[in-house]
Parts: C-alpha cells; structure tokens; sequence
C-alpha cells in the first residue's frame, strides 16, 4: 500500500483527504505542521507527500528544502496561493507539482498517479554518520562524539547541500544561489567563513580537514 504523507492544518480538509486516500487504496500519515511533517517523513518514510504551504509554524517552501536535504520523494504542493511567484517558488525548492484549491478530488488522484510513476524507487537517508560527527538531516540535529553540536540556518543549508552529494565537487556559484541566492554569487568570501565554522564544529582538525575540503577556485567537497 502506497504510504502518503498529509501535511495539512485546516482540519475539515485533512479530514476529507485522509477518508479519500483511504477509499482509493492509500495509506495516509498525517501531520499539521512543518516540524511533525520533517519527523513523521523520517520515521514513516512515505511514497508521496501532500503539502499545504501555510503551516502553522513555518513555511511549506522551508519544508520542502528540509525534504530533500535527504529524499527524492515525489512532493505535490496543496496551496490556495495562486501566484507565479508562489508556484516558481516551491517547484525551485524541490516541489514536483502544485495544486491549488479548491481542487477536484479527481485531478488529485491523477496527480498521484503520476508523481507514483516517476518516482526513483531508491529511498534516500536521513542520517549522515563520519567517524567524529552524525548528522540527522530530517531532524536537523547534529552531535559530535556524543555530544549535541549547534548549526545555524544557513551553517545547516551548506552542509546539506555537500553532504547530499558525497565525493562531488559542489561549485562555489551553485552554494551561493542556493543557501543566499543570485545578489550574492559572487561573495565567495561567505563561504570560506561559513566553511571554516562548520570545520571548527564538525572537524577533529579544523586546520586540517578531513571532511569537508576545499578545492580551491572551484567549490567545496564532502567526504564521507
């Protein structure tokens, strides 16, 4: 049975959408907010995930990057917004469809369909483990030896970029676009301090890193 993910706070449509997809041979899990939504996705590692944009507790685009910081399951957004800008928006997030409501049950059962058929079968992780450091990327919890280590926002954005691509060289242009966007492309003077924090918190030798490594003029790498 196909597992979909329901992240949804308006209770009448959570209802309703739970009723249908259990009519229709699914198996919903349910959560109303960003927070629920990140954990109940790691514990329940759903197929397919319906999300509504205005959570309670933050932004549905903040959920989506929380997503696929570690999973390439097939997220549809459920939103009355119905701007260009919104939709451009979550689908450069990692979004695979939006829907705007009111909807047709109808449309949104096709719209399942079809997220189900491109869908990689290959689930992702949400756990990173080195042997100095363990990163929980759903949970957005790192420790080092044992103890809880503190990352900032966009110390978190950075490191999941590298971390989800292990081995890679990840350009300076493409971390810059995507943790602070276009206006700063060119600030590569961000990133050798923001990498040089996450050395100093993640790195046993942060003057000789073992994981996270630079290649000068070019970007950054990961090695697990």
């Amino acid at each position: 049975m196909t597992t979909v993910l329901v992240v949804e706070d308006e209770p009448q449509l959570l209802r309703a959408l739970q009723i249908n997809l259990r009519t229709h041979g699914y198996h919903p899990v349910i959560a109303v907010d960003g927070a629920s939504a990140l954990s109940a996705a790691s514990e329940h590692r759903p197929d397919l995930v319906l999300l509504d944009l205005g959570l309670p507790d933050m932004d549905g685009v903040q959920v989506i990057a929380g997503l696929r910081a570690w999973t390439q399951v097939p997220i549809i957004v459920l939103s009355a917004r119905h701007g260009p800008e919104d939709k451009v928006e979550a689908l450069d997030a990692g979004a695979d469809d939006y829907v705007t409501k009111p909807f047709g049950l109808e449309e949104l059962l096709a719209r399942l369909r079809a997220a189900e058929r491109r869908s990689a079968a290959a689930p992702g992780t949400p756990v990173v483990t080195t042997g100095d450091f363990r990163l929980d990327l759903a949970g957005r919890k790192a420790e080092r030896r044992g103890e809880q280590v503190r990352l900032t926002p966009t110390e978190w954005r950075l490191v999941e970029l590298l971390v989800r691509n292990p081995g890679q060289l990840v350009t300076q242009q493409k971390l810059l676009l995507e943790v602070w966007g276009p206006a700063y492309a060119r600030e590569v003077q961000y990133l050798r301090v923001y990498l040089n924090q996450l050395r100093r918190k993640l790195e046993p030798d942060p003057a000789r890193p073992r994981y996270f490594i630079t290649e000068s003029g070019m970007g950054y790498r990961f090695e697990p």
